[in-house]
């Protein structure tokens, strides 16, 4: 229910308030795939490796996942490939952390950018390696 519930509403929020859907462009999106939510409130003062636990459990309860791109823009990405279970999808949860590469539509809507990706292009793997200096948060040192 839940899943769905997060389906209506960010597909929702694309098409109210303005009447119309936001114009797609077909991007290419390169960064780290985070938690919106500790990411955007700073409530972990973490990243990377020091943070990989607590990103998959807000992946796996439902939390928006974003991609941080190296300039610090976050893209919120509302389906990734051919999964329509996005809210706690289970290509989130294996890819958190992960530097990687997508194609997929970016939409705009009041300065939030958000992501349909078609295709994970490209997966590096965990490359943020923060644990030897923040210890593994929420645990921390």
């Amino acid at each position: 229910m839940m899943r769905r519930m997060f389906k209506i509403c960010t597909l929702a929020a694309l098409v109210a308030y303005g009447g119309g859907a936001a114009q797609a462009e077909r991007v290419r999106v390169t960064g780290e795939v985070v938690d919106t939510w500790c990411a955007l409130t700073g409530i972990m003062f973490a990243a990377g490796t020091a943070h990989h636990q607590c990103a998959v459990w807000c992946a796996a309860g439902g939390i928006p996942v974003s991609i941080k791109t190296s300039d610090g823009a976050y893209y919120v990405v509302l389906r990734i490939e051919d999964d329509d279970s996005s809210a706690t999808s289970d290509t989130f949860v294996k890819i958190q952390s992960h530097e990687v590469s997508v194609d997929g539509e970016l939409h705009e809507r009041d300065g939030v950018k958000y992501l349909f990706v078609s295709k994970v292009a490209d997966d590096k793997g965990v490359v943020n390696l923060t644990h030897s200096d923040f210890g593994i948060v929420p645990f921390g040192n």
